[in-house]
């Protein structure tokens, strides 16, 4: 059995809650300049030129990239051969929550549902765990936005809608969301589980590379397939028009019972901010 401080679990997640917000990943600048490249709308052009002097900004100053620095998301993989030093898990990884987002200066976004009063730590962090085989432990962070999750739904459709009906939904909700969460957008797929667990692998999708490819040619067929029909729909950068709406499409596919087809839709906004590291 190997053992992990507890130390060490929250000088971790209070590194990655301050790079997350500051250093935008290198898969999705390049995913910027790469549609740059490939617009023809001036105006295109001109929003990927400020989204990349913005990550250029956040980086050199070390102001958030966006001003909604978003509630901290945790994937967490626990191995089974390993446990804490001292203390728990979750609060270890909630008080690393807490620190990063008070030592970075990074905005505080949690209330209460119903007073709507700032709980003012941004705590509790929303953490899901995976127990795995191993002696290793690892945390992957996302600090997500709001306007981008209120654009989010969960839909049981019935199995005989298939995957057209998959289909027209997930570019239904792209659509009808239009500018709201701040395209070019990335577009989280869970197909199949239950109810909680699409939506939950619609989030995992997201933490995928913006350019890496499906293992399961079928899937990555869809994701292609959705990713053109999405950016066909003109909405382009910031809902100003374009050829680009959409960045990337990733699907998490899970079985599910034969009376359901359980689908999930999580957008992400262009300002797609996660990290991992592995203890």
């Amino acid at each position: 059995m190997r053992t992990i401080s507890r130390q060490s679990v929250v000088d971790a997640v209070a590194a990655m809650c301050i790079d997350a917000n500051r250093y935008l990943p290198a898969d999705v600048l390049a995913s910027f300049a790469k549609a740059k490249a490939a617009e023809t709308v001036a105006s295109a052009r001109e929003i990927f030129g400020q989204l990349e002097e913005n990550a250029a900004l956040a980086a050199r100053t070390g102001l958030p990239l966006c001003q909604d620095c978003g509630l901290g998301v945790f994937f967490v993989e626990v191995g089974e051969e390993v446990r804490l030093e001292d203390g728990s898990l979750r609060e270890a990884i909630n008080a690393g929550m807490v620190k990063g987002y008070g030592d970075g200066f990074l905005r505080k976004s949690t209330c209460d549902p119903f007073t709507r009063k700032n709980v003012g730590d941004n705590s509790p962090a929303i953490i899901h765990f995976d127990l795995v085989p191993g002696d290793a432990l690892k945390i992957c962070m996302m600090a997500k936005g709001g306007g981008s999750e209120n654009m989010s739904r969960v839909m049981m459709l019935a199995p005989a809608q298939g995957l057209p009906g998959i289909r027209e939904f997930v570019i239904r909700r792209v659509a009808e969301s239009g500018s709201n969460p701040c395209p070019p957008i990335l577009v989280g797929v869970g197909i199949g589980g239950n109810f909680e667990l699409a939506a939950i692998n619609s989030k995992k999708a997201l933490m995928r590379q913006v350019d890496d490819v499906h293992p399961d040619p079928e899937v990555a067929a869809m994701e292609a397939d959705l990713l053109a029909s999405i950016n066909r729909l003109g909405i382009g950068p910031m809902g100003l028009g374009g050829a680009t709406t959409c960045l990337g499409v990733k699907i998490k596919t899970a079985p599910c019972h034969l009376a359901s087809l359980p689908l999930a839709v999580n957008i992400q906004c262009h300002s797609s901010r996660h990290k991992e590291v592995t203890l």
